[in-house]
């Protein structure tokens, strides 16, 4: 089968743009397309599944663009990956081969991947008591089992992931996906779990201001999200590129732009009520505050600058976004006793009293005619295109991609 393997020799390609640093990235990433071996599912519960459409996560993007530096090196999370392995984890597929008890999915079917390799995938049991809470993204053996170590799909040798024809899965990681229900829209289930996530489980209060620092895949399914469940909230979103304004516009937000900064400033302390203090040679704070909670999808020193700025005393950050380390000036972190949550993607999410898995929730928001997220995927391209597909996201003011995604069909 072909794939785009990934911790490889890479091969030459020189970018159209040489002062665009997203595009020097891609020329060195050590990823290129080949003929790679089958999945066959040897092991008990796992099926082998061909691939019809793999979203491209923002954290693929920043592996592939080499965003995070190299002053990364020291981070605890290298101990979770495994190489060489294909990348992507938001993945459509179709069950093409079942492996020995199996026992809830059937060929043919056509499915939507949860990609945490958690206690389940990795045949351990008794689960960690994260795995019995619903919590698989805070699984306590990433690194164990027979699988190598990785925490999602595309990040363990073991567990390759969707920017190939085939990928395998534990049946565990599949949920079918209703005929109702598009390719389309179901390769956005995991961007928006992973909102569902940090919002539902840090909701704004009734009637309340929230930010929402992004416009991007996690920030419009963000912007979704609390337009569906909780309709009296009021949403600012903060996007940079045009097509990420018109789509947080059409999902009912105020739109500002982040650069520059004192001008960012200026217009969300006023939208929100909030009172800017300000202090020569340093950005402004407003106190008190507007905001009740920022979700904050880019996680950049710059956007943890800007959020806690803003908020309220005793408001909420909720981080989702990843980004390499960096210093930033957190004063207004103690000083307003402000609560910096992280929120790592999803798992068994409450949703209305009802509590299933995050995609779950997708695809019942969606058949109810809840969410509708459709001029999200902006961008599909064909394997072979795979360095036009990152240039359309490292080009996003000029192409306009919010959600770019590879088409196996």
């Amino acid at each position: 089968m072909r794939g785009l393997a990934y911790g490889v020799t890479p091969e030459p390609w020189i970018p159209p743009d040489d002062q665009n640093p997203l595009l020097a990235g891609l020329s060195r990433v050590p990823m290129r397309l080949q003929e790679l071996e089958e999945p066959r599912p040897s092991r008990d519960g796992w099926v082998m599944a061909r691939t019809r459409l793999t979203g491209i996560c923002g954290s693929d993007a920043k592996q592939v663009f080499a965003e995070y530096g190299e002053g990364f090196t020291d981070s605890p999370m290298n101990g979770f990956f495994s190489f060489p392995t294909v990348l992507g984890h938001e993945v459509v597929a179709q069950v093409a081969e079942v492996g020995p008890g199996v026992s809830r999915l059937e060929v043919g079917q056509r499915v939507v991947l949860n990609p945490w390799l958690s206690c389940e995938p990795r045949g351990i049991e008794p689960r960690c008591g994260a795995c019995q809470d619903g919590d698989l993204s805070l699984c306590w053996h990433f690194a164990r089992g027979p699988l190598a170590p990785g925490i999602h799909t595309g990040t363990s040798r073991d567990a390759p992931g969707g920017f190939a024809e085939y990928l395998p899965a534990h049946e565990s990681m599949l949920f079918p996906v209703p005929d109702t229900i598009s390719d389309e829209l179901a390769v956005l289930a995991d961007p928006f779990a992973v909102s569902l996530h940090s919002v539902t489980r840090h909701p704004p209060p009734s009637g309340g201001k929230v930010l929402v620092y992004g416009g991007g895949a996690l920030g419009t399914t963000a912007t979704a999200i609390l337009r569906a469940l909780y309709p009296d909230v009021e949403v600012m979103v903060v996007a940079r590129f045009p097509a990420q304004a018109a789509l947080a516009q059409q999902l009912g937000a105020t739109v500002a732009h982040p650069f520059p900064r004192e001008d960012l400033l200026e217009t969300a302390a006023a939208w929100s009520g909030g009172v800017l203090q300000r202090v020569e040679g340093a950005l402004p704070m407003a106190h008190p505050g507007g905001f009740d909670v920022v979700y904050d999808t880019v996680g950049s020193t710059e956007t943890a600058e800007v959020g806690v700025r803003l908020l309220k005393a005793r408001g909420t950050m909720v981080k989702s976004g990843v980004n390499a380390p960096a210093r930033w000036e957190w004063s207004p972190l103690y000083f307003k006793e402000i609560s910096w949550v992280g929120s790592n993607a999803f798992g068994i999410e409450e949703v209305d009293g009802v509590r299933r898995h995050g995609i779950e929730q997708y695809l019942h928001l969606v058949e109810d005619g809840r969410i509708d997220l459709r001029a999200m995927l902006t961008h599909t391209f064909r394997l072979e295109q795979w360095r036009d597909a990152f240039v359309a996201l490292a080009t996003q003011e000029q192409s306009g991609a919010v959600k770019v995604a590879f088409d196996f069909r």
